[in-house]
């Protein structure tokens, strides 16, 4: 800190999506309860606070789901520290949690549920992006707070990932969700200078364990930090 008071520190947050869920049925599972990680999605978790193990953690958080809190309890317990929850951090909204989106029986072949398609710049289907963006903000300061001069470990889930990334990098918030680079397990690292994100960065420690199909369209890791001018 400064004599003038202002934080000039460097923390580091890492943006962690959660693990491999059980889902046999393909459901959709959003905000849902219930919903844990698959056993490769314990090794995924496992994976990554093995990644993080030799790094300066001093807060880990999660959102409230099931397998966002198993993702990050690795990692708090390899740092000898308290898994923190924050609400902020929890999956997006959407209206067709619950439902199939299988090829020929899913949600979209249902005219009843068309109404619910018709402003994907919003998405009229679920939360408003730019609400995602203020809350996830929002949770990545209060860690960044609670970590200063260190690192913090958050884990969340993919489009809320994807969008606060979206929105720092000053990229539109509405996209092809097939290009997200945001994949199980993935890190979004954004380096703080005081209260500024001056920084983010990409990187998958699980991605060898990561089924080929849900790689197939996504970006390519970069390998580089992002930097933004002072």
């Amino acid at each position: 800190m400064t004599g003038s008071g202002i934080h000039t520190e460097t923390t580091v947050v890492h943006l962690i999506r959660h693990g491999e869920v059980e889902n046999p049925d393909g459901v959709l599972y959003g905000r849902r309860p219930g919903y844990h990680l698959s056993e490769l999605g314990r090794r995924m978790a496992d994976r990554v606070a093995e990644h993080l193990a030799d790094r300066d953690i001093t807060h880990v958080v999660a959102s409230p789901l099931e397998r966002a809190q198993e993702t990050a309890a690795p990692i708090a317990k390899s740092h000898g520290l308290t898994l923190d929850t924050d609400e902020r951090l929890i999956e997006a909204a959407n209206v067709f949690e619950g439902k199939t989106f299988g090829v020929g029986d899913g949600a979209l072949r249902k005219p009843g549920n068309w109404k619910h398609l018709t402003n994907p710049f919003r998405p009229s289907w679920g939360e408003p992006y730019i609400d995602q963006v203020a809350r996830m903000l929002d949770a990545l300061g209060t860690a960044r707070d609670a970590a200063r001069g260190h690192e913090a470990a958050v884990v969340s889930h993919q489009l809320p990932i994807w969008i606060v990334r979206s929105h720092v990098e000053q990229r539109r918030l509405w996209h092809d969700p097939r290009r997200r680079q945001c994949t199980l397990a993935s890190l979004t690292t954004f380096t703080y200078q005081g209260d500024k994100i001056v920084s983010v960065g990409y990187s998958e420690p699980a991605r060898d364990l990561v089924p080929a199909h849900l790689l197939a369209g996504a970006k390519p890791v970069k390998g580089k930090s992002k930097a933004f001018g002072a």
